[in-house]
């Protein structure tokens, strides 16, 4: 089916939104090994988004979505997690023990991932349960969660120092385990909070259940 006018729209409104914040994001950012590091995804699902347009097009909902977790990824790429300054006025306002952005990061990597899995899960008709199709897409995003952070752990034996700001700990012992775990929370609450939504864009396609 063609994209319609306002799937057209749409689609130029996302592309405009996510060039404005790629330039401002690349343009003297804090760290520019750091900035490559966590914008790669981002660019990375541009490329694959406009390769695929206009034969596959993800549901307005998701394609939202995606803009959102880019430009999260964008912003920390530019300040660093741990130096994200609205995260830290809020650390120092409410005497927090360290700048939160990177959980925010991680609640994404779980709450965007999920609605993405579960539209090319039920387009392909891969699974037509419902608890199985939410057991399903859990387990993808926990495995995305875990291969992130051995990305993290790779590139920490491989560069040393330069990737204290990559990791953004901030002294946290349990980093990795609060990083996959609100990963988990961000899966779950997609799909309670959205799938109702997701189901009725998809059936407007006439795809899903």
């Amino acid at each position: 089916m063609r994209p319609t006018a306002a799937e057209r729209r749409l689609h130029l409104a996302v592309l405009a939104v996510f060039s404005l914040v790629l330039a401002w994001s690349a343009w003297h950012p804090r760290d520019g090994f750091i900035w490559f590091l966590e914008s790669a995804p981002a660019l990375a699902a541009a490329l694959v988004l406009a390769a695929l347009f206009p034969r596959a097009r993800l549901t307005p909902l998701v394609l939202v979505l995606v803009l959102l977790h880019a430009i999260v990824l964008m912003v920390g790429g530019h300040y660093t997690y741990a130096e994200m300054p609205l995260f830290n006025w809020l650390r120092d306002t409410l005497g927090l023990a360290r700048n939160h952005y990177d959980r925010l990061g991680h609640i994404m990597q779980g709450f965007v991932p999920a609605l993405v899995a579960r539209e090319i899960l039920l387009r392909n008709r891969v699974v037509s349960g419902r608890g199985w199709l939410a057991l399903i897409v859990t387990c993808i995003c926990l495995a995305i969660s875990a291969f992130y952070e051995l990305i993290e752990w790779w590139v920490a034996v491989g560069t040393g120092e330069a990737a204290v700001a990559f990791l953004a700990t901030q002294g946290d012992v349990w980093d990795t385990q609060w990083d996959m775990f609100l990963a988990l929370v961000g899966a779950l609450a997609s799909q309670l909070l959205l799938g109702g939504l997701h189901d009725r864009q998809l059936a407007v396609r006439g795809l899903g259940r």
